[in-house]
């Protein structure tokens, strides 16, 4: 069983708009209410998939009855930790240019309580998973360190801890050494202060985190793929490209595709290919971090792994 852990959980608001003007007014065209949050989206894709998977994180107030709810209506396995504070929203726009403006609120406030909590549940839920993935950004007042913790408690049962975070959050969980990664290009300019304008500049950045004990670092690079390292070796994926509906969420299933290939016990070169086909398909639903199994098994027939190192 896969764990997915969304510690700031959301109420994805998705609108569609002719245009967004600074300082006027936006009438939206249509809107749509989803249970959101890169870990709930990991699990909408192993769901897609046909992987057992339960998400675990906090909920809080009517905004977190809400999201239980969505979670309910798909039968989707979920064991949060309830909250005093309500559970943030998020507004996403989207315009015909293709653009996509997001306002993210930073999330609820923690208690000490509640977090003692959530490592009592943590622990419990890891008895039953093989791979634990911990997605997006920490509540507000959660210690920079905290998917390390999370990490350090993993390995000492012997799971693969994914990571899938940025900025602060993501250089203080590096020295605890999860199995996985995955910044994309600007997240490791910000970390590093190196740019990245090749896969090779790419290539040498992920062969860093290698050196660290990170198991299968991963560099996203957008349109151009991605480049993966694992056992010594460095790989660069090409999906085929496609206009995209909505892009919001390609990140998170991208993770959910590695996820399942590692649960699976997939050689290294499928589960490449099934990280990037979700990723992918993705971008052909209007709902934010979903997939159609049908679309990942045609797109997975058609990417490109070469190994570059």
């Amino acid at each position: 069983m896969i764990l997915a852990l969304n510690l700031n959980p959301s109420l994805d608001k998705i609108y569609t708009a002719d245009k967004l003007e600074y300082g006027g007014v936006v009438r939206a065209k249509t809107v749509n209410n989803t249970a959101g949050g890169k870990g709930i989206h990991v699990a909408n894709v192993c769901k897609a998939l046909g992987e057992d998977c339960i998400v675990s994180g906090f909920l809080g107030g009517r905004t977190g009855q809400f999201i239980s709810d969505k979670l309910d209506e798909k039968q989707m396995k979920h064991d949060f930790v309830p909250i005093q504070n309500e559970t943030r929203a998020c507004i996403n726009v989207a315009t015909p240019d293709g653009n996509q403006t997001e306002v993210l609120e930073p999330g609820p406030a923690i208690s000490e309580a509640e977090k003692e909590s959530f490592l009592q549940k943590y622990e419990q839920l890891m008895q039953q998973a093989d791979i634990i993935v911990a997605s997006g950004s920490l509540p507000n007042n959660m210690p920079h360190n905290f998917y390390g913790i999370l990490a350090e408690i993993a390995a000492k049962y012997g799971k693969k801890f994914l990571v899938d975070t940025s900025g602060q959050t993501l250089r203080e969980t590096l020295p605890f050494k999860p199995f996985f990664i995955k910044p994309n290009k600007d997240e490791i300019e910000a970390l590093s202060g190196r740019k990245i304008s090749t896969v090779e500049e790419a290539a040498a950045e992920v062969e860093i985190f290698q050196q660290m004990g990170i198991a299968l670092p991963i560099v996203s690079l957008g349109k151009n793929g991605s480049v993966i390292g694992y056992a010594g070796k460095i790989y660069h994926a090409i999906p085929p490209k496609y206009k995209a509906v909505n892009a919001v969420g390609s990140g998170d299933a991208f993770v959910a595709g590695i996820a399942i290939g590692l649960q699976r016990n997939w050689s290294i070169i499928d589960t490449i290919k099934l990280g990037s086909a979700c990723g992918t398909a993705n971008v052909l639903e209007a709902e934010s971090g979903y997939v159609s199994k049908e679309n990942v098994d045609r797109i997975f027939k058609l990417v490109e792994v070469t190994q570059i190192k």
